[in-house]
């Protein structure tokens, strides 16, 4: 009797633990983010969870939900190997997900967290889709990837659900020809503030425009060569955009200018089906002919601005019929494409920077004793710039030939690729108490270091 006593306490007591466990794998499953870390701005705000009934496969998905508008996000620092392309990718799924401010910067996206480095965010109400973000690490060993709900300068509600992440590291391309495209937008009928008034401005270029733009950048081509001595070779391409912008983006230093939220909708197909190194934009933004020249700062180029990881500039025609700084004239102006030049090398100039070169500031001509010539502009001091032939205190500065090869990161990085070990999830009930030992001891390291700063 005692020992059918005891066989059936094991029983009920093995049932019991059974039951145990697989409670506290449902609730492990439900609010375990494995090595993800929660990242909120507003705590009441937010609800992040583990998905059993929405998802893309075998695994619950990642959850989160803003009741209100505000940015959340989860991440993980992942290693990386430095100066090499990486695509990250996951499945996600969108529910009423709309911006504070409408614009197309926040959503459900894969970002860089602490950087404006982000994939194109999704907003709305749509089933699973792939997400992909493309990313180079340049001088870093490390980055904390973010699965985001919101934005940089963004505020989102909704609700989002990732899941089936992956990441690969690519092959860096060491070819220094560049492909561009430039987007000629003859028209603009957008909604801005002047003087405290909303006024409604619309605005053409000419053909006489459209055709100083196309000539100028087959004279940027042949000028870009000549001027780095053939460090790097370009190819472009060039689209009229019908439709006119309709949307202007602002800051206090430039005025109104054209961000790539503001021509998304009317570029990304192209895009999408090449692989482009850098892109401008090219349209009229004020005519004093019409009486309108309010809308910009004295600017004719705006340029080191980025389009989800390539390098995104502004042409802006004169506001004036007779200014002739695109006209080329033998006695006036002798390099009418200075403003191509100009603003891609904002871009070598950020890239630069990132990749860990010091470099000088491209506005600092001045400083190192080059000066505007009347016909050539500043050709000497980019010829200098870009062929690293600056002489500053008894050594030459600019830009190092490396960043020649350092183009934006494509689908054409992974022909070749390797996966790598990051962002998996538990395969086992093992790798499940593993995953709970690392979260426990981040808990006790971030209390210990929490009791010493209170200490000191």
């Amino acid at each position: 009797m005692r020992k059918r006593n005891h066989i059936v306490k094991n029983v009920i007591s093995l049932i019991f633990i059974t039951v145990a466990i697989f409670i506290a794998i449902k609730v492990y499953n439900k609010y375990n983010y494995n090595d993800f870390e929660k990242n909120i701005s507003e705590l009441e705000k937010t609800e992040f969870t583990r998905d059993a009934e929405e998802k893309y496969s075998k695994m619950d998905s990642y959850k989160l939900e803003n009741i209100d508008y505000t940015d959340s996000m989860f991440s993980q620092t992942i290693s990386v190997l430095p100066n090499r392309p990486y695509k990250v990718t996951c499945k996600v799924k969108v529910k009423d997900v709309q911006n504070l401010n409408g614009s197309r910067s926040g959503g459900a996206h894969i970002c860089i967290s602490g950087t404006t480095e982000k994939s194109p965010a999704i907003t709305g109400t749509s089933d699973w889709q792939d997400l992909t973000f493309y990313f180079n690490s340049k001088n870093r060993t490390e980055v904390n990837l973010g699965f985001r709900l919101g934005g940089y300068e963004e505020k989102t509600k909704g609700t989002a659900w990732f899941s089936d992440f992956e990441v690969k590291v690519g092959t860096p391309n060491s070819s220094n020809k560049w492909k561009m495209v430039c987007f000629i937008f003859p028209n603009i009928d957008v909604k801005v503030q002047v003087n405290n008034k909303i006024e409604n401005v619309k605005l053409q270029m000419s053909e006489n425009d459209i055709q100083t733009v196309k000539t100028n950048l087959s004279r940027f081509k042949n000028s870009i060569s000549e001027i780095c001595n053939n460090k790097m070779s370009i190819e472009y391409e060039v689209y009229t955009i019908s439709e006119p912008i309709k949307t202007l983006s602002y800051d206090e230093e430039n005025g109104y200018y054209v961000s790539a939220e503001d021509v998304y909708d009317y570029i990304n197909s192209y895009i999408e089906k090449t692989n482009y190194d850098h892109i401008y934009v090219a349209f009229r933004m004020a005519d004093k002919q019409k009486g309108n020249s309010t809308l910009v700062n004295d600017w004719i180029g705006l340029g080191g601005m980025d389009y989800y990881g390539i390098g995104f500039s502004n042409i802006r025609m004169p506001d004036d019929e007779n200014n002739y700084a695109y006209e080329f004239n033998y006695l006036f102006n002798t390099f009418p494409e200075e403003v191509f030049i100009h603003e891609f090398l904002h871009t070598l100039e950020r890239n630069s920077s990132e990749y860990g070169y010091e470099v000088p500031a491209l506005h600092d001509y001045k400083d190192y004793g080059y000066f505007e010539n009347n016909k050539e502009g500043l050709r000497r001091w980019y010829a200098d710039y870009m062929n690293c032939n600056i002489i500053y205190q008894k050594d030459k500065i600019g830009l190092p030939s490396q960043i020649y090869t350092c183009k934006p990161v494509n689908e054409s990085n992974f022909t070749y690729s390797s996966k790598v070990d990051v962002l998996s999830e538990p395969k086992n009930i093992i790798e499940v108490i593993r995953s709970i030992g690392r979260r426990v001891q981040k808990l006790f390291t971030y209390i210990s270091e929490k009791s010493t700063d209170n200490q000191n």
